[in-house]
């Protein structure tokens, strides 16, 4: 049984901190308080050349909500074609329409632009209004994974809806919770969801002086998996 542990951060050095405590991928973002958007070519680039484990990009051009003008658009066009371009595994992205459901034209243009890119559908899936039909909209795009809390606060409040949307999903995307998850509650949101990929805010933060201690959060949460589930992680 393999479980995956994603961590989203905002620096290099961050992500070789979390990959020295075990994390299995990074997201690389910007303006994580914001709820995160494109980091800047460099810090991607830098990323890519430091650590081994899959490194994914936020494509996100400004925060607030995910209905986005032609000209955004067209900047997550180039964002999406230089991630590509940088080696780097996977690409985040969500477009919604203005009646909350999933833009399916654009998101099939960005699909495109992804090229060999895994795609993950961030938590814009949180704001459609119909979860279930925006799983098998996702599904028939060709979308790899969502990363949703339930459409609540946390994944731990949102665990009845992931619990659904893992039941529907029948192995055909991987639905990954995040929010608001930690060592002392992924062992229940596990077992009552059946998720096997958790994601999880800033591993460490920005400062070197800080790294060893937040390497040690990864180690933790992966401490409280194994103990939760008795088996090795791969």
């Amino acid at each position: 049984m393999s479980v995956f542990l994603e961590i989203s951060l905002d620096s290099t050095e961050s992500a070789i901190a979390a990959e020295r405590g075990g994390a299995h991928r990074v997201e690389l973002c910007s303006n994580l308080s914001e709820g995160g958007t494109t980091p800047d070519l460099h810090t991607i680039n830098e990323t890519r050349k430091n650590v081994d484990i899959p490194v994914h990009v936020m494509i996100r051009p400004r925060p607030g909500d995910f209905v986005y003008s032609d000209d955004e658009f067209e900047k997550m066009m180039a964002q999406i074609t230089s991630a590509w371009k940088s080696g780097v595994n996977g690409a985040v992205v969500g477009v919604l329409t203005r009646e909350r459901t999933v833009d399916r034209e654009r998101m099939q243009i960005l699909l495109d632009h992804a090229r060999t890119m895994t795609v993950t559908f961030h938590r814009a899936f949180d704001d459609v209004e119909d979860p279930d039909r925006a799983l098998e909209e996702l599904i028939d795009l060709g979308v790899d994974r969502i990363l949703t809390s339930g459409q609540k606060e946390t994944a731990g409040a949102g665990i009845p809806l992931i619990a659904r949307l893992q039941e529907l999903a029948r192995g055909r995307i991987i639905v990954m919770a995040g929010c608001g998850i930690n060592p002392l509650n992924v062992g229940t949101l596990m077992r009552e969801t059946g998720v096997r990929e958790i994601h999880v805010g800033r591993a460490v933060r920005t400062s070197p002086s800080h790294t060893s201690v937040e390497e040690g959060k990864v180690r933790n949460m992966l401490e409280a998996i194994r103990m939760t589930y008795r088996h090795h992680i791969h």
